[in-house]
Parts: C-alpha cells; structure tokens; sequence
C-alpha cells in the first residue's frame, strides 16, 4: 500500500527527490518513515514525519542535507536528498506506523507498512 519512487543514479553532490505514496487509509492519522539499506548493512532510520506534519525528525549523518515534507491532498511524503555522498547509496524504503499523537514522530516506533524500496546510488 506504499509505493516509493524517484530513486536513480548521481553523481556526488547531487539531488535527488523521493516520493512515497499511499492510500487513504494507511496514511491518515499515520507517522510515515523513511529508511535505507545498503548492502551488507542493517537497515537504518534516516527520517520520520508526524502524521501532522509538523514534527519531522533527521538521523544525524543527514546533517542538513534531506528535507521531508509531506502533502496531505496528495497522500504523499517526499524526501529530497541534496549534496549526496557515495554512502548514501542504499535502497530507499518508506513505512508507515500508527501514530500514538499526531504531533510527534520516532524513527524507532513500530511501523506496519513498507514499500518496496527504491534504489539511490551515488557515484564518486
């Protein structure tokens, strides 16, 4: 019920615009997530966004560099990935959990519903 996109190939130091669409359903009243895997890694939080929309949370090697924002009307969260770096290339995933308040969010909360993933890779 989530479905991600935008992934693709880029040199470092460019961006790149993830999109994580969902139903109604899943996306009401849901915190949405997102993570990454890369290979041979465990997966890591690197974002979350309160159902609300005004709590957003970053894992700290974002370091100001990803921007999530989320659009309501669209049932839609985006992650937009600037100056990237060859470790950002992973695979992309975003999940959605039950919100316990609409007004915040945790990358370590549970959440329920994942993507499929989509891959990003940075060349050097």
């Amino acid at each position: 019920r989530l479905v991600e996109s935008g992934g693709g190939l880029v040199q470092a130091g460019g961006s790149l615009t993830l999109s994580c669409t969902a139903s109604d359903e899943v996306f009401d009243g849901y915190t949405i997530g997102w993570f990454r895997q890369a290979p041979g890694k465990a997966r890591e939080g690197v974002s979350c966004i309160s159902s609300a929309g005004n709590n957003i949370m970053y894992a700290d090697f974002v370091k100001g560099r990803f921007t999530t924002s989320r659009d309501s009307a669209e049932n839609a969260v985006y992650l937009r990935l600037n100056s990237l770096k060859p470790e950002d290339t992973a695979v992309y995933y975003c999940a959605a959990g039950p919100s316990a308040d609409r007004n915040m969010c945790s990358m370590t909360q549970g959440f329920d519903d994942w993507g499929q993933g989509t891959q990003v890779a940075v060349s050097s």
